[in-house]
């Protein structure tokens, strides 16, 4: 008697992450004024344009592992989705994550909505073990530390 069993297609998920740089040479955050100077460099000149979203992966050491742009939004507002930053933080062995998303307005005062969504990431990495250390709002000229300003 011959089985007829149909074996389905099954696509594999792959996420990748590799490091390009040594231990030694990784840029460690010591506070917001760190973390700021990194995500102006990854932002450049974008700042004044339109919200976007970048996280800041780091070791337990606070050594930067690595960033990623989540969102690119209009011009007062963008999306986040939670998910989309753990499942990096965790393919990187991430132990720490920084957040930053910036207001071309150059409004520093974190809205409703930015404390709302800072509350649930944080949430979300005490149940992982992912400490996030802070969430900074870039202004075409300065920034708001989250965690420098109690709000975290």
């Amino acid at each position: 008697m011959t089985s007829d069993i149909i074996i389905p297609q099954v696509s594999e998920i792959e996420i990748t992450y590799k490091p390009v740089i040594k231990p030694s040479e990784m840029v460690k955050i010591t506070c917001s004024k760190d973390a700021e100077k990194i995500f102006r460099s990854i932002w450049g000149n974008d700042i004044t344009y339109r919200e976007s979203f970048y996280a800041l992966y780091l070791n337990r050491a606070n050594k930067v592992l690595g960033y990623q742009l989540i969102s690119i939004g209009g011009i007062s507002g963008t999306v986040v989705d939670v998910r989309c930053i753990y499942l990096a933080a965790l393919k990187a062995l991430s132990s720490n994550l920084i957040l930053s998303h910036n207001h071309p307005s150059g409004n520093g005062e974190a809205s409703d909505a930015d404390i709302k969504i800072t509350k649930k990431l944080k949430e979300a990495g005490n149940l992982l073990d992912i400490t996030l250390l802070d969430h900074l709002i870039l202004l075409p000229e300065g920034y708001t530390s989250m965690a420098d300003e109690w709000l975290l």
